[in-house]
């Protein structure tokens, strides 16, 4: 086991331990350099949210204490230069590229556009660090990277309905995002069990919260998206309807078709969507972002309005809905085509580019307003159809072998790898997928076990949406790249799950290194 160890060592050695796989990394044919690590070993940092990110850097790269380098040609200082010194909240279109450059002589550079750019960069240094136990120095291989990602948008959902997840787990999830350059948290904040989420506008609805502690207060949910803004990390809020939404009924029993029937939500009611704006409103501000001007409590350009798995039998069971449907010579399928219609031209009037799931699209087809992100979850939903409509696409596909759903807790990360976002789409429309997330649904995590659930799949989507297409897919030159991810996981303390798990989260096997798990 130790000769495996060591030779897996090497390996991630030779391919530079960089995960995600960078676009471009030219390594120089020179033995490593010395690192003399300092607190002003990064410079001309700039704007305060790229201090803090190398004030975070320093402690990720140099964590042991190390003996002082006396060679004049140690690295002394990563020098950063970012042309886009914007501090404003990070959207779909920002720009996340950078090149980093370590001579053989000679300071370090960091060149980025953005910000958020220069934190990749960051990222990918702190993988390049290695420390040395026998002499306890530091030091790294010197090479060129030039890297962006391939996708723009690249996210984990989190449930925070099914299971109530505390302010501390979200922001540890947070930070373990950025250790595999993922930038978005999709935050299903309510479902049919709970609703935790403050509303100014209608207080009573989180009345429908699991308990009285298990709640989130717009100041912490601001402080949330601030903490995960500093990170490079966009926050996108869901609230799925009319579907999966009887917590709603707690606090607005009016909104329900009726007490013994309480969903999808009454689209016959007014108040029902007056409530909705109210609930928008508190979100987006009502207008969109701007630079140096966000807007609502996510400023964010996307707002999820969910809207899958609605059964509307419900409305046919309910005489004042199905009378209200008749009058208007509306079936029930209309009534669910005028109340996903109704909703996203309220986020679009607030600002904002809903998003809804593909059953949105699988009903209502080229109907559906094309400022829409069509969310893929089925595997019925043809994709190529929805690019070749004209709609952006974020997809997941859940419930197969190969899939995103990280609640899928019997599909390893093998498969996760394997599932290329554009298989049989044509390369000329490949750009309208913009994206996608692993999806942890909450049914059975809670802060006690989500870490361990999410990671380390969520490397391997990582991996295959910010990588160049070319460059991954294969397992074998993955496998001793994730192991040794896995292993700077839990040295930051994420409780990454050993990456040869059969299921997801088990424990390790025996005793072993954790390269060897």
């Amino acid at each position: 086991m130790i000769l495996r160890v060591a030779l897996l060592l090497t390996l991630v050695s030779a391919t530079m331990a960089i995960w995600p796989l960078p676009k471009s990394a030219q390594v120089s044919n020179v033995s490593p350099r010395a690192i003399s690590p300092s607190a002003s070993f990064f410079t001309d940092a700039g704007p305060r949210t790229l201090q803090a990110s190398c004030e975070r850097y320093t402690e990720l790269c140099f964590p042991h204490v190390s003996t002082a380098v006396s060679s004049t040609d140690a690295l002394a200082h990563l020098q950063l230069s970012v042309a886009d010194q914007d501090e404003s909240h990070p959207q779909i279109h920002t720009d996340e590229s950078y090149t980093l450059t370590i001579p053989a002589t000679g300071d370090a550079t960091l060149t980025a556009q953005t910000i958020y750019g220069a934190m990749r960069g960051l990222e990918s240094f702190s993988q390049l660090v290695r420390f040395n136990f026998t002499t306890q120095t530091y030091a790294i291989t010197p090479v060129t990277i030039t890297d962006a990602p391939r996708f723009p948008h690249r996210g984990l959902m989190i449930d925070s309905a099914r299971h109530f997840e505390t302010l501390a787990s979200i922001r540890q999830m947070i930070d373990s995002l950025t250790y595999a350059k993922m930038n978005v948290l999709h935050w299903h904040m309510v479902d049919s069990q709970s609703f935790p989420f403050e509303s100014k506008a209608y207080p009573k609805l989180w009345n429908g919260a699991w308990s009285d502690v298990e709640k989130y207060t717009q100041a912490d949910i601001a402080e949330v998206v601030e903490y995960a803004r500093m990170r490079g990390v966009r926050v996108i809020v869901e609230f799925d309807m009319p579907g999966h939404a009887a917590s709603w009924c707690t606090g607005y029993p009016e909104i329900c078709p009726s007490a013994a029937c309480n969903q999808p939500l009454n689209v016959a009611n007014n108040f029902t969507f007056t409530l909705i704006d109210g609930l928008l409103g508190d979100c987006t501000g009502r207008k969109p972002s701007a630079k140096d001007a966000p807007s609502g409590l996510f400023p964010d350009d996307f707002i999820h309005l969910g809207g899958d798995e609605v059964d509307t039998s419900c409305w046919s069971k309910t005489p004042s809905v199905s009378s209200w449907l008749a009058a208007r010579n509306m079936t029930p399928d209309d009534g669910y085509a005028y109340f996903a219609h109704t909703v996203s031209e309220i986020a679009i009037a607030q600002g904002r580019s809903p998003v809804q799931w593909s059953e949105v699209y699988d009903h209502f087809k080229t109907k559906l307003d094309k400022r829409t992100i069509v969310h893929i979850w089925k595997s019925n939903t043809n994709v190529t159809e929805v690019v070749a409509n004209g709609y952006k696409v974020l997809l997941n596909v859940g419930y197969d072998a190969n899939s995103w759903y990280l609640d899928n807790l019997n599909v390893n990360w093998t498969a996760v790898y394997s599932n290329e976002p554009c298989t049989g789409v044509p390369d000329d429309l490949c750009p309208m997928i913009i994206g996608g997330h692993g999806e942890m649904w909450g049914e059975t995590v809670d802060a006690s076990d989500i870490q361990q659930t999410v990671w380390p799949r969520l490397a391997a989507i990582a991996e295959r949406l910010w990588s160049p297409r070319a460059q991954v897919g294969d397992i074998a030159a993955a496998t001793p790249r994730i192991e040794s991810f896995r292993c700077l996981l839990n040295r930051r303390g994420i409780d990454s799950a050993p990456v040869g798990n059969a299921n997801a989260r088990s424990s390790p096997p025996g005793p072993g290194s954790c390269l060897d798990q």
